[in-house]
């Protein structure tokens, strides 16, 4: 083994090790548990830290890619140093995520605690293409990577400021997933040859015809179509009306507040995944059991 190749094994194994260190700080980042004490908590300065933090892990993101990009390699010193420089920014990233306390608002530590990981998870790309692709070597795949992490933490930039924010943000996706199934349902409905008109125009010369009984609604089936468009209008109409509430009476600053904020979510959160659901078994051939349990679940509870 000559010195180049040498050079080459050291580094790579110093990458791996780097590789290993990020993975677990990804796994405590994702499934760890939050500050329990506020103390003197000031959420203006963590927001400073945190992208200060953020753009550490850019900037060493980079560095690491352009080690690597052109010979000559990294010496063994000059690999554990990059690692080293890369591991802190990691940590000091983690570090300032933990800081969040719970009594900030679960809502907020999720879309931070997501941010998060996808950043770091963006960087374990980027180690594994560099790993896996030819040392000294500027690849497509790895210059996607290192832009992959610059959007990562471009993302931050985006984040709610608070809870409040981050429950507004959370039932405005909600909303526009039920608007989204409201219209593409009510689209198919205005098709003269129903959902799935064009399968049967594509038949291929000398099939046997298929018949348009799996694919059209019949008088009955659009009648209870029709009901439960009426019930994903009311989700619809609930979720705006809740949004407006939020936006202009919420409270991201009084603890009591800011759980209630957190329990309105969870409790409306289920609103969107249910609604896309009962859309989907409405489409030909209707199954009227599938569509009778779908809205029994859409029901509200009495502790909600």
């Amino acid at each position: 083994m000559d010195a180049q190749d040498n050079v080459a094994q050291n580094v790579g194994l110093t990458l791996r090790n780097l590789l290993n260190s990020v993975q677990c700080v990804t796994a405590r980042v994702r499934d760890g548990e939050p500050n329990e004490r506020d103390g003197d908590f000031n959420l203006s300065n963590f927001w400073d830290t945190l992208s200060q933090a953020v753009k550490a892990v850019s900037q060493e993101a980079t560095k690491v890619s352009l080690a690597f990009s052109k010979p000559p390699l990294p010496s063994q010193q000059d690999g554990e140093q990059l690692a080293d420089s890369v591991l802190k920014s990691v940590l000091s990233l983690a570090t300032v995520y933990y800081w969040l306390p719970k009594s900030q608002g679960v809502s907020l530590r999720r879309y931070i605690r997501d941010a998060a990981v996808q950043v770091l998870e963006g960087l374990m790309q980027l180690l594994e293409v560099i790993l896996w692709s030819p040392l000294q070597s500027l690849t497509q795949e790895q210059l996607r990577s290192t832009g992959g992490v610059w959007s990562a933490c471009d993302r931050f930039t985006h984040l709610p400021q608070d809870n409040k924010a981050a429950a507004v943000m959370v039932l405005t996706g909600q909303s526009g997933i039920v608007k989204d199934a409201i219209e593409e349902l009510e689209q198919a409905l205005s098709e003269a040859h129903g959902p799935f008109g064009d399968i049967l125009d594509d038949e291929e010369d000398g099939e046997e015809p298929r018949g348009d009984r799996d694919t059209r609604w019949s008088e009955r089936d659009r009648r209870a179509v029709a009901a439960c468009q009426g019930m994903m209008k009311a989700a619809a109409a609930c979720l705006r009306k809740t949004t407006a509430a939020v936006r202009t009476r919420g409270d991201a600053h009084a603890p009591q507040s800011v759980a209630q904020l957190d329990d309105l979510v969870d409790g409306i959160n289920g609103i969107s995944p249910g609604v896309d659901d009962l859309a989907l078994c409405l489409y030909p051939p209707l199954d009227y059991n599938s569509v009778d349990s779908h809205v029994s679940l859409q029901r509200p509870h009495k502790n909600i």
